[in-house]
């Protein structure tokens, strides 16, 4: 099962006197990826690579060091740790000595993986996306019961008898959901697959 980052975390290290600093956050999406690298990419750094992975999606960039070098490595240490929907920068100051193409390549995918590793992170859950309608009377007992079935309530619009409500179900989950309506409606409500 994939996991991604709890929150945004860091790291940093000094490899045969370059400064390397490393930056991942956990995204949803290619935009909220893109919009990351070019929020904290320090144009005073020699250089800036990156990779990011959501989904099935993933880009990765070298950023002028020789090809391979830095952002393919740095993706392969988002694989590595089981990651997905991460993001991560990791900013180079040149110190005058010469890596070679080895030592690039384990310079930033270790500075990446290492970052990774110390970071906390949660377990990602595939859910699928579903709607209902509840009246008033029902809505506070079936929110209070939703974590229990792993669901997530994702919005909410009321009208004059209720609520449409938009959940996110854990596969697994939605014959409990299902009986859980039913025995709060009294077979009224069903859910709707978006």
């Amino acid at each position: 099962m994939p996991f991604t980052l709890l929150a945004p975390c860091d790291y940093r290290e000094e490899i045969r006197k370059s400064r390397f600093i490393t930056l991942a956050a956990p995204v949803t999406s290619a935009a909220e990826a893109q919009a990351f690298i070019a929020a904290h990419s320090d144009t005073n750094a020699s250089h800036n690579c990156w990779a990011w992975k959501v989904g099935q999606q993933y880009r990765f960039s070298d950023d002028g060091e020789p090809g391979g070098t830095a952002g393919r490595p740095i993706l392969a240490a988002i694989e590595a740790q089981d990651m997905d929907q991460v993001a991560v920068l990791v900013i180079r100051w040149y110190g005058g000595i010469q890596l070679g193409t080895g030592g690039l390549a384990r310079a930033y995918g270790g500075s990446a993986n290492k970052c990774l590793q110390t970071a906390e992170r949660r377990e990602l859950i595939a859910r699928d996306h579903y709607c209902c309608h509840c009246l008033f009377a029902e809505l506070p007992l079936f929110k209070a019961r939703l974590s229990e079935l792993d669901c997530l309530l994702q919005a909410e619009s009321y009208d004059a008898t209720g609520a449409d409500l938009q959940l996110a179900v854990p596969p697994q989950r939605v014959a409990e959901l299902q009986r859980l309506l039913a025995d709060i409606s009294r077979g009224r409500i069903e859910l709707q697959l978006q």
